[in-house]
């Protein structure tokens, strides 16, 4: 617990589906992915003011919990699920302990960070229904008074994720059975469609960002059921009868990347929700590209806009 485990093996036959440098899938079935972000251990401290501890929340199914030091303060909850196209990337990801220990302290709340099962070995909805078990199971741990949640105000319980993340955090939002939710925070949510949009037209190779149109069509066909399009309800969410589908949505808070192919498609999302009647608030990064809070926030405008992002979950989880 705490590591992602990866393969690496000889080649078990062809090549049927890859991403350069992050997967490989051949063709019986057998997945190799590539560390291109190295794991750390929970026990990394990088702030003596916030804790970190890995937790077992069923038998495929483990969270990295991070609670800063704020002795009497009751503090929000904010339920986290990492991008990576819903087939690469762990919670022990060290962009990921490093982006939740500086925003659990920051936006003084407690943080968990699910490491849900992966596709191609799990397609959807694998990775939605690990959400409902985590929502779930945290309700219980409060409910019973675990040490660990014992600072907890359920009356403030957010879920949020980046790319894959948030369209995993916008999918279990929305469903009855997560019980009521405060708020959802997405970050550059990964949708799709059949339909190219401008921005995916116009950043299609986009060396600003790590997601290319290539890389995203794999992703989709390495997740979705087998033989389901782009313009499947879990790809597309403003597909079909969308508006019966997002009742249940709670208050929104949706970033945008102005150099992230899925800028549009981000864009198009707030102005249904909107008009469906959900409250929304977009915040637009110009200048950066997709996931850059993790991924590429080692310039100076990355750097400044992750500090300002960092400053609207604050305002959103406070409200």
């Amino acid at each position: 617990m705490g590591a992602a485990q990866h393969h690496y093996r000889r080649s078990h036959g062809a090549v049927v589906e890859e991403i350069d440098g992050l997967i490989r899938v051949h063709k019986d079935d057998h997945v190799e992915r590539f560390p291109i972000v190295h794991d750390v251990p929970c026990t990394l401290s990088l702030n003596s003011a916030v804790d970190s501890t890995d937790v077992r929340i069923a038998n495929h199914l483990w969270a990295r919990i991070y609670v800063p030091n704020f002795p009497s303060e009751k503090l929000p909850v904010l339920v986290y699920f990492h991008g990576g196209g819903f087939c690469v990337a762990s919670a022990a990801w060290s962009c990921y302990h490093e982006f939740l220990s500086r925003l659990a302290l920051k936006a003084r709340c407690l943080i968990v960070s699910v490491n849900y099962r992966l596709a191609p070995e799990h397609r959807l909805p694998a990775a939605f229904d690990d959400g409902f078990t985590t929502v779930k199971w945290l309700r219980k741990q409060v409910d019973r008074g675990t040490w660990l949640f014992h600072k907890c105000d359920l009356s403030r319980f957010f879920l949020g994720g980046d790319s894959a993340g948030g369209t995993i955090a916008y999918n279990v939002a929305a469903a009855p059975s997560a019980g009521t939710i405060t708020g959802v925070i997405l970050i550059q949510p990964f949708f799709g469609g059949e339909r190219r949009t401008p921005s995916e037209k116009s950043l299609v190779q986009a060396k600003t960002s790590p997601l290319t149109i290539a890389a995203s069509d794999t992703y989709w066909r390495l997740a979705l059921p087998i033989g389901a399009g782009r313009d499947h309800e879990w790809c597309n969410p403003l597909i079909g009868r969308w508006v019966l589908r997002v009742t249940n949505l709670p208050r929104i808070l949706l970033f945008v990347a102005g150099l992230d192919l899925l800028r549009d498609r981000n864009t198009e999302f707030a102005i249904a929700m909107h008009s469906a009647g959900k409250s929304v608030k977009m915040v637009q990064h110009e200048g950066v590209g997709h996931a850059f809070h993790v991924l590429n926030n080692s310039s100076r405008l990355a750097k400044r806009r992750t500090l300002e992002m960092m400053d609207e979950i604050k305002n959103f989880l406070s409200k």
